[in-house]
């Protein structure tokens, strides 16, 4: 039985500490993370000072979110395909290209959620 020492508040940090250690790992390993972090720290003060609705803001904060989270399981995904081997074999390229191409729509997705209310917000 496992002890009873990873739980409550104890649990918590150190949750927080792994996930402060992946954020970390992908901004030092990682530059499409990098730059989508920084287009991320442009659009979310963009987002909260155009005058749309709250609804509109929040769609368009969510999109950035949105695009970070599919990045950060991107690479999580290459990792682990690297760890298992460095050998090419077709089910490891298919699990890195459909992990790219969420990562592709989840862009597409707030471009166009960006392109449509700015859009709006300008005529």
């Amino acid at each position: 039985m496992k002890p009873d020492n990873n739980t409550g508040i104890k649990r918590i940090v150190r949750a927080t500490g792994f996930s402060m250690k992946g954020l970390a790992a992908a901004w030092k390993h990682e530059a499409a993370f990098r730059q989508e972090l920084m287009l991320a720290i442009i659009l979310l003060p963009t987002a909260l000072l155009i005058n749309v609705s709250i609804i509109e803001k929040l769609l368009l904060i969510m999109t950035i979110f949105i695009v970070l989270i599919t990045e950060l399981l991107n690479s999580a995904v290459e990792a682990v395909v690297d760890r298992v081997s460095s050998e090419h074999h077709p089910l490891s390229g298919q699990a890195k290209d459909i992990a790219s191409a969420a990562v592709f729509i989840s862009l597409a997705l707030c471009g166009l959620t960006w392109a449509i209310i700015l859009g709006n917000w300008l005529l």
